[in-house]
């Protein structure tokens, strides 16, 4: 897969099926379009194109939104890849780009840039300056400038919605099982390992220090997970807290996984993390010893997990 920082520098010399729109968390509501997209371009010789944008644009148009994201950019690329796509194009979102009108955006963007031949898009999608065109409008570009428009059925487009809901909600609440079920694979965060205050370690429990760059990520309700997590292509069981550890008075939310049977020096490394169950809530203990013996009460609860899925 290509991947395009704008669409100034997209050029493909095929014509090219297009989609768009924010793809956030890639689950298996947007799967079922994207399969789509792959297959009509497999089928017709043409290049597969998903144009997408950053920032989101409710970042941009609505300045006081708090949004939280299911896919940080680089997360999302990854997932997109794994469909087949030929090509994504992230192109930078701002006040500008929102205030191209409809023809604009049809003529310069997707004929005249992305060599269209058909665009595959949800039966209720607005675009152009202040949202103003329809599907009714891009049909009728479409046989002015000699593109076909294929839309999504409504069935589809809401369930692409209910999905991002209900997988934000589930994450919100800690339930990771939901959660999971709607993506189609274990919602998972990505970053490097810091280097903490080191209680851990102390107690018989080293954790890896959690580091996420991206502030909109959604990070899930504190509590115990157990995990699995990917450090340089090798796959290791933990449990990971997340959370303020109100036991030793901490002030700050992290995210901290103990990885069980390994041992090594991993600072600075990246590291993707897997959550596939929550074990509990976080408490706050009446002692570090309190807290030692839960964490050995956690670990067989994690080991005992593992045992079932395997």
């Amino acid at each position: 897969m290509k991947i395009f920082n704008s669409i100034q520098e997209f050029t493909s010399p095929a014509k090219t099926i297009v989609t768009l729109g924010t793809f956030d968390g890639v689950h298996k509501g947007h799967r079922s379009i994207l399969e789509k997209l792959v297959n009509s371009g497999n089928a017709t010789g043409c290049e597969s194109v998903v144009l997408t944008f950053f920032p989101h644009p409710r970042m941009v148009l609505q300045q006081n939104s708090d949004i939280r994201l299911l896919s940080t950019m680089a997360e999302k690329a990854a997932l997109l890849e794994q469909t087949g796509l030929d090509n994504l194009i992230v192109h930078p979102f701002d006040m500008a780009f929102s205030r191209l009108t409809a023809e604009e955006f049809v003529k310069d963007i997707l004929v005249d840039k992305l060599n269209i031949q058909k665009i595959i898009i949800g039966h209720d999608h607005r675009f152009g300056r202040n949202r103003t065109a329809n599907i009714d409008d891009l049909i009728r570009f479409g046989i002015e400038y000699g593109f076909e428009v294929e839309k999504i059925s409504a069935l589809e487009v809401d369930e692409v919605s209910v999905s991002s809901t209900k997988i934000r909600n589930a994450l919100s609440e800690g339930n990771v099982a939901t959660a999971n079920a709607y993506l189609g694979y274990p919602y998972f965060l990505t970053g490097n390992v810091v280097q903490g205050k080191q209680l851990g370690r102390t107690i018989g429990f080293p954790t890896a220090n959690i580091a996420i760059t991206e502030d909109y990520k959604l990070i899930p309700a504190n509590g115990v997970y157990a995990v699995t997590a990917t450090i340089e292509g090798s796959i290791i069981d933990g449990m990971m807290n997340i959370g303020n550890r109100p036991t030793v008075d901490g002030t700050q939310r992290t995210i901290e996984v103990h990885l069980l049977d390994f041992s090594g020096d991993i600072y600075g490394k990246s590291i993707q993390v897997n959550l596939l169950s929550r074990l509990r809530d976080e408490e706050k203990f009446p002692s570090v010893d309190a807290l030692k013996e839960q964490l050995g009460k956690d670990r067989d609860t994690t080991l005992a997990y593992f045992k079932t899925i395997r």
